[in-house]
């Protein structure tokens, strides 16, 4: 049976991280606006921010990475059915078939399949994501496992690595605590 998450308040949201070592922090808001959800995170060891558009649904639409200029460095944009292009236009068949944004700088790319897929508890969901390097600009596809373990209880396995975690989540969908990565304060 499928604990429901708990909608966002229409007027919007805040979350904050720290990182595991105190050293960067992350503020996220939310807010409703034109049909849909965007999210703004304020990234503080990398000195980014993001803005991820989605629709009523958390599905992705727009991803904006920006780094030290007024403009955005990577600005992606999907058709919501697996296309990808840049917003001058061009097309990015390299990242064709992924659904979901991920950024390993920031724990709210997890919320985003965690909010869509809806999964009942022992479920598993297989995801592909386009996982963006803030660093190099570089986007490629990685490939994702979410189980759902408990009601508010996850296990995230990044496919093709070693690399498998279990968190917990808020009445949202947002990680409390990412072991050895963020703190929820």
């Amino acid at each position: 049976m499928t604990t429901p998450l708990t909608a966002f308040p229409a007027d919007g949201y805040t979350a904050r991280w720290h990182t595991w070592d105190h050293e960067g922090n992350e503020t996220l808001a939310l807010r409703w606006e034109n049909e849909g959800w965007t999210a703004t995170g304020e990234v503080g060891r990398e000195a980014v921010t993001y803005v991820i558009r989605l629709s009523a649904t958390w599905q992705v639409r727009q991803f904006l990475l920006f780094r030290d200029l007024d403009e955005p460095d990577l600005w992606l944009g999907t058709d919501g059915g697996g296309r990808w292009g840049e917003m001058n236009g061009a097309h990015r068949p390299d990242i064709d078939g992924c659904v979901d944004v991920h950024l390993p700088c920031t724990p709210f790319t997890n919320t985003l399949p965690i909010r869509r897929l809806q999964l009942d508890i022992g479920d598993s969901a297989e995801v592909m994501s386009a996982s963006v390097d803030v660093e190099t600009l570089g986007v490629v596809h990685s490939k994702h496992r979410y189980h759902r373990l408990g009601p508010r209880r996850f296990e995230h396995t990044q496919l093709g690595s070693d690399i498998t975690t279990e968190f917990d989540i808020d009445e949202y969908g947002l990680l409390h605590d990412l072991p050895e990565h963020f703190r929820r304060i």
